[in-house]
Protein backbone atom coordinates (compact mmCIF):
# COMPACT_ATOMS: atom_id res chain seq x y z
CA UNK A 1 0.00 0.00 0.00
CA UNK A 2 1.07 3.63 -0.52
CA UNK A 3 2.31 5.23 2.24
CA UNK A 4 -0.09 7.94 3.70
CA UNK A 5 2.47 10.42 3.32
CA UNK A 6 2.96 9.82 -0.35
CA UNK A 7 -0.48 10.45 -1.22
CA UNK A 8 -0.59 13.91 -1.76
CA UNK A 9 1.62 16.99 -0.70
CA UNK A 10 -0.79 18.53 1.60
CA UNK A 11 -3.32 17.00 3.62
CA UNK A 12 -6.04 19.38 4.36
CA UNK A 13 -7.19 19.40 8.18
CA UNK A 14 -11.19 19.72 8.37
CA UNK A 15 -13.26 21.14 10.97
CA UNK A 16 -16.92 20.13 9.74
CA UNK A 17 -19.62 21.81 12.26
CA UNK A 18 -22.67 20.61 10.19
CA UNK A 19 -22.14 17.04 8.21
CA UNK A 20 -24.16 18.66 5.19
CA UNK A 21 -21.46 20.25 4.21
CA UNK A 22 -18.85 17.21 3.94
CA UNK A 23 -19.87 16.00 0.79
CA UNK A 24 -19.85 18.91 -1.04
CA UNK A 25 -16.30 19.70 0.88
CA UNK A 26 -14.75 17.04 0.17
CA UNK A 27 -15.69 16.91 -3.69
CA UNK A 28 -14.25 19.95 -4.22
CA UNK A 29 -10.76 18.64 -2.16
CA UNK A 30 -10.52 15.77 -4.34
CA UNK A 31 -11.52 17.54 -7.82
CA UNK A 32 -8.73 20.28 -6.66
CA UNK A 33 -6.05 17.26 -6.22
CA UNK A 34 -6.42 16.73 -2.51
CA UNK A 35 -7.69 13.35 -2.10
CA UNK A 36 -6.34 12.28 1.54
CA UNK A 37 -8.58 14.82 3.88
CA UNK A 38 -8.19 14.63 7.82
CA UNK A 39 -11.97 15.16 9.79
CA UNK A 40 -11.14 16.44 13.35
CA UNK A 41 -12.86 14.85 15.71
CA UNK A 42 -13.65 18.58 17.37
CA UNK A 43 -17.06 18.86 16.58
CA UNK A 44 -20.41 16.53 17.02
CA UNK A 45 -21.21 16.20 13.20
CA UNK A 46 -17.09 14.47 12.99
CA UNK A 47 -18.44 11.07 12.72
CA UNK A 48 -21.02 11.60 10.40
CA UNK A 49 -19.37 13.89 8.09
CA UNK A 50 -16.36 10.82 7.94
CA UNK A 51 -19.50 8.32 7.35
CA UNK A 52 -20.88 10.43 4.46
CA UNK A 53 -17.36 11.41 2.35
CA UNK A 54 -16.53 7.31 3.19
CA UNK A 55 -19.80 6.17 1.49
CA UNK A 56 -20.57 9.00 -1.26
CA UNK A 57 -17.27 10.23 -2.17
CA UNK A 58 -15.50 7.05 -3.47
CA UNK A 59 -12.09 9.39 -4.46
CA UNK A 60 -11.47 10.68 -1.30
CA UNK A 61 -9.31 8.66 1.41
CA UNK A 62 -11.13 10.59 4.53
CA UNK A 63 -9.55 9.91 7.93
CA UNK A 64 -9.91 11.12 11.54
CA UNK A 65 -7.78 14.05 13.47
CA UNK A 66 -7.63 15.18 16.71
CA UNK A 67 -7.61 10.62 18.25
CA UNK A 68 -6.76 11.30 21.44
CA UNK A 69 -8.32 7.94 23.08
CA UNK A 70 -9.09 4.34 22.14
CA UNK A 71 -12.75 4.80 21.96
CA UNK A 72 -11.99 7.39 19.33
CA UNK A 73 -10.16 5.23 17.49
CA UNK A 74 -13.03 2.77 17.58
CA UNK A 75 -15.53 5.26 16.95
CA UNK A 76 -13.76 6.99 13.82
CA UNK A 77 -13.05 3.33 12.29
CA UNK A 78 -16.69 2.11 12.44
CA UNK A 79 -17.64 5.73 10.71
CA UNK A 80 -15.10 4.50 7.80
CA UNK A 81 -12.21 6.32 8.83
CA UNK A 82 -9.20 5.28 6.28
CA UNK A 83 -6.67 6.52 8.47
CA UNK A 84 -6.03 8.06 11.97
CA UNK A 85 -3.97 11.51 13.07
CA UNK A 86 -3.45 11.76 16.36
CA UNK A 87 -2.05 15.64 18.47
CA UNK A 88 0.50 13.27 20.48
CA UNK A 89 0.40 10.02 22.01
CA UNK A 90 0.26 7.34 24.62
CA UNK A 91 1.21 3.58 25.03
CA UNK A 92 -2.76 2.91 25.31
CA UNK A 93 -3.58 5.62 22.28
CA UNK A 94 -0.65 3.74 20.27
CA UNK A 95 -1.91 0.11 21.33
CA UNK A 96 -5.70 0.83 19.95
CA UNK A 97 -4.37 2.85 16.83
CA UNK A 98 -2.06 -0.49 16.16
CA UNK A 99 -5.50 -2.44 16.43
CA UNK A 100 -7.49 -0.52 14.45
CA UNK A 101 -5.91 -2.15 11.01
CA UNK A 102 -5.83 1.37 9.39
CA UNK A 103 -3.08 3.41 8.98
CA UNK A 104 -2.03 6.03 11.62
CA UNK A 105 0.45 9.24 12.42
CA UNK A 106 0.98 9.45 16.51
CA UNK A 107 2.05 13.26 16.59
CA UNK A 108 5.27 14.37 18.29
CA UNK A 109 7.14 17.34 18.72
CA UNK A 110 10.39 15.83 20.57
CA UNK A 111 13.18 13.77 19.75
CA UNK A 112 12.25 11.43 22.24
CA UNK A 113 9.07 11.01 21.36
CA UNK A 114 10.33 10.23 17.66
CA UNK A 115 12.94 7.42 19.18
CA UNK A 116 10.07 6.15 21.27
CA UNK A 117 8.20 5.36 18.66
CA UNK A 118 10.86 4.07 16.42
CA UNK A 119 11.57 1.28 19.37
CA UNK A 120 8.28 0.71 18.67
CA UNK A 121 8.31 -0.19 15.15
CA UNK A 122 6.42 3.34 14.05
CA UNK A 123 8.49 5.31 11.51
CA UNK A 124 5.51 7.97 10.13
CA UNK A 125 4.72 10.50 12.32
CA UNK A 126 2.63 13.88 12.76
CA UNK A 127 4.73 16.45 13.76
CA UNK A 128 2.46 18.71 15.92
CA UNK A 129 2.52 21.99 16.69
CA UNK A 130 4.56 22.41 13.29
CA UNK A 131 6.19 26.35 13.49
CA UNK A 132 5.53 26.23 17.46
CA UNK A 133 7.83 23.01 17.96
CA UNK A 134 10.69 24.47 15.70
CA UNK A 135 9.74 23.98 12.24
CA UNK A 136 11.60 23.50 9.49
CA UNK A 137 14.96 24.02 11.50
CA UNK A 138 13.91 21.25 14.08
CA UNK A 139 12.95 18.91 11.48
CA UNK A 140 16.12 19.23 9.53
CA UNK A 141 17.93 19.08 12.49
CA UNK A 142 16.18 15.18 12.76
CA UNK A 143 17.20 14.11 9.84
CA UNK A 144 20.57 13.86 10.56
CA UNK A 145 20.49 11.21 13.25
CA UNK A 146 17.15 9.84 12.90
CA UNK A 147 16.82 9.55 9.04
CA UNK A 148 14.34 6.68 9.20
CA UNK A 149 11.84 8.91 10.91
CA UNK A 150 9.39 10.38 8.06
CA UNK A 151 6.97 13.24 8.90
CA UNK A 152 3.36 14.84 8.25
CA UNK A 153 4.19 18.18 10.05
CA UNK A 154 1.27 20.22 10.84
CA UNK A 155 0.06 23.53 13.21
CA UNK A 156 0.83 26.78 11.75
CA UNK A 157 1.88 26.08 8.04
CA UNK A 158 0.83 28.23 5.00
CA UNK A 159 1.01 28.25 1.26
CA UNK A 160 4.19 30.64 1.89
CA UNK A 161 6.13 28.13 4.18
CA UNK A 162 4.81 24.84 2.77
CA UNK A 163 7.74 24.21 -0.06
CA UNK A 164 10.37 24.27 2.63
CA UNK A 165 8.83 21.64 4.53
CA UNK A 166 8.48 20.18 1.69
CA UNK A 167 12.08 20.45 0.72
CA UNK A 168 12.99 18.01 3.57
CA UNK A 169 14.16 14.64 3.30
CA UNK A 170 11.90 13.57 6.07
CA UNK A 171 9.06 14.94 5.46
CA UNK A 172 6.19 13.46 3.43
CA UNK A 173 3.97 15.76 3.55
CA UNK A 174 2.05 18.71 5.55
CA UNK A 175 -1.11 19.14 7.05
CA UNK A 176 -2.65 22.62 6.32
CA UNK A 177 -6.14 24.70 6.90
CA UNK A 178 -5.21 27.35 4.02
CA UNK A 179 -7.26 25.81 1.22
CA UNK A 180 -10.68 26.31 3.86
CA UNK A 181 -10.85 29.90 4.51
CA UNK A 182 -14.06 30.66 7.10
CA UNK A 183 -15.46 32.62 4.41
CA UNK A 184 -15.48 29.88 1.76
CA UNK A 185 -16.57 27.47 4.29
CA UNK A 186 -19.73 29.60 5.35
CA UNK A 187 -20.60 30.79 2.06
CA UNK A 188 -20.40 27.22 0.84
CA UNK A 189 -17.94 28.42 -1.77
CA UNK A 190 -16.64 24.93 -2.81
CA UNK A 191 -15.90 26.44 -6.67
CA UNK A 192 -13.11 28.65 -4.42
CA UNK A 193 -11.77 25.92 -2.22
CA UNK A 194 -11.28 23.57 -5.67
CA UNK A 195 -8.90 26.21 -6.49
CA UNK A 196 -7.25 27.01 -3.09
CA UNK A 197 -6.99 22.79 -3.12
CA UNK A 198 -5.29 23.04 -6.81
CA UNK A 199 -2.90 25.50 -5.75
CA UNK A 200 -1.78 23.29 -2.80
CA UNK A 201 -1.62 19.84 -4.88
CA UNK A 202 1.01 21.65 -7.41
CA UNK A 203 3.35 21.83 -4.29
CA UNK A 204 6.27 19.66 -4.70
CA UNK A 205 9.62 19.94 -2.64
Amino acid sequence: MTSLLDLAPVVPVVVIEDAADAVPLARALVAGGLPTIEVTLRTPAALDAIRAISDEVPDAVVGAGTVISADGVDAAVTAGARFLVSPGWTQTLLEAMQRSGVPFLPGVSTTSEVVALLERGVDEMKFFPAEAAGGTAYLRSLAGPLPQARFCPTGGISLASAPSYLALPNVGCVGGTWMLPADALAAKDWGRIEELAAGAAALRG
